[in-house]
């Protein structure tokens, strides 16, 4: 398989020169750097083929010829990444760009970009008298204020407001084709996110993807339990809120581990609530992933039997390893003495097998066993969507071998067997590639990449979002 990857590389370069700075230069760079480092790299090589990987290479190298600038070769980089997995992938403009060869990601590389100019006055006076109540209107979602107005068969928006410097005044934000039912939504960088998933939420929310737009003209009556709901996606912080006598609720929005001291104390605040309430619902929606550790002081109050963790194994290679003096050496990591001893261990012995697959921990599966099962809360439902990855499957993984606990929803995004992201700046100095530094032992027995989590109880798709917290709260009572 090595000299296959070689033939590749000289194929589409030849030797290349961190001097020359274009978009294939940085290819080159990402591509020699994804192939030698990445944990999931020759996992999914022998899954998809080499002959599937050179035509992806061929492919994406014909788009690389043609990006004009750097803004432009960014998505083409992506798309690229995308070949191997959905998510623990990332490819990024750096800050400052200082190269001549390449034009920096401002405001002014999209000075051409299409208008579409609206008297609002004019308008604003027509949708105060208007009846038909559908997608035209004003609307914000943060940084913007925007203005959809319907044109021949499609909706247009239009900027009114930005706080993004890449985004100006009557630039066209995005486009609903309503007969097709497709919608195209520009990005803070300009690029195109397509979506078949559009539709009004009540009459003051338009859902378009993954995206949120609330209505701010005309005013419209308000639902209650819909703006409940926003306010719930709106809140950056856990909470906890009594359903009635006999149901909880725990809104986590986020693992990340800046988040961890407010679960923690979260929960050691409502400790004696908790353990005297009968049902207990986790709705962790929409979750962004972050740290096992927020999650350890959830377990107990789940724990029912010892529960098993299989463990990863790290692909080690020079840069690889660096990540391990980064924890040494680097105060933002935060690790204390005892911690740092660990990490010195692991590069030692990550350093002792380089090009291998080395696992850290003494044994292949964790065995977690805990003095006490609580009696209450009795039944625990953790509601899940498909924006669940990474951390959020782990904390699953582990919460559904509780015999209090079922899962509620859809299925998860699907992105846990290659993990543990790593951030590399490229020669250039332009891009800052993520990639994996680890692989499951799961795999390929139970793979969890590209399939996702299951949910106990299938939430379908004639209950709508804002109300799946009462609709597992009447199962949870029943």
């Amino acid at each position: 398989m090595k000299h296959t990857l070689v033939l590749f590389t000289v194929l589409f370069f030849g030797i290349a020169s961190a001097q020359n700075c274009n978009c294939e230069s940085n290819f080159e760079w990402v591509k020699k750097t994804f192939e030698e480092n990445d944990a999931g790299f020759e996992y999914v090589l022998e899954k998809k083929g080499e002959q599937a990987y050179k035509d992806h290479n061929e492919r994406i190298f014909a788009k690389i010829k043609k990006a004009k600038n750097i803004t432009e070769c960014s998505p083409i980089l992506y798309e690229w990444l995308q070949f191997f997995r959905s998510g623990h992938i990332d490819i990024s403009l750096l800050n400052q760009v200082q190269n001549t060869n390449t034009e920096a990601v401002d405001k002014q590389d999209f000075s051409n970009w299409e208008t579409f100019k609206v008297d609002l006055p004019k308008f604003e006076k027509y949708l105060k008298t208007k009846k038909e109540t559908d997608y035209e209107g004003i609307w914000t979602t943060e940084p913007y204020k925007i203005g959809i107005k319907k044109q021949g068969n499609e909706y247009i928006g239009f900027i009114i407001e930005s706080g993004a410097e890449t985004w100006t005044k009557d630039q066209v934000k995005l486009r609903i084709d309503k007969k097709a039912e497709k919608s195209t939504f520009y990005m803070r960088d300009h690029s195109a996110v397509e979506s078949n998933d559009i539709g009004l939420i009540d009459a003051n929310y338009l859902k378009i993807g993954r995206m949120f737009l609330k209505r701010v003209y005309p005013e419209l009556p308000k639902d209650s339990k819909i703006e409940k709901y926003f306010t719930m996606l709106a809140e950056t912080k856990p909470y906890l809120e009594k359903l009635n006598e006999k149901t909880l609720m725990l809104r986590i929005p986020s693992f990340r581990q800046e988040n961890k001291a407010a679960i923690d104390s979260l929960l050691a605040t409502n400790k004696e609530l908790i353990l005297k309430t009968e049902n207990l619902i986790i709705d962790i929606r929409n979750g962004t992933g972050g740290s096992d550790s927020s999650f350890n002081e959830l377990i107990p109050y789940l724990y029912t039997n010892p529960i098993r963790t299989v463990g990863v194994q790290f692909r080690s290679t020079q840069l690889n390893n660096q990540r391990m003096l980064d924890f040494i050496n680097k105060p933002e990591y935060g690790f204390d003495e005892n911690s740092k001893e660990w990490a010195k261990k692991a590069y030692d012995k990550l350093e002792q097998n380089l090009g291998k697959y080395v696992g850290l921990n003494q044994y292949d599966v964790t065995l977690t066993k805990l003095d006490t099962v609580y009696p209450y809360p009795k039944n625990v439902g953790i509601i899940i969507n498909k924006g669940n990855g990474s951390t959020d499957e782990q904390f699953l993984l582990a919460a559904k071998q509780s015999k209090k606990v079922k899962l509620f929803g859809v299925t998860t995004f699907g992105v846990l067997d290659i993990s543990n992201m790593y951030y590399v700046e490229s020669s250039c100095k332009e891009f800052e590639l993520g990639y994996a530094l680890s692989k499951s032992k799961r795999v390929p027995d139970f793979p969890i990449d590209e399939i996702g989590i299951q949910p106990d109880f299938f939430i379908d798709s004639n209950i709508p979002d804002y109300d799946w917290v009462e609709h597992v709260n009447d199962i949870l009572n029943d």
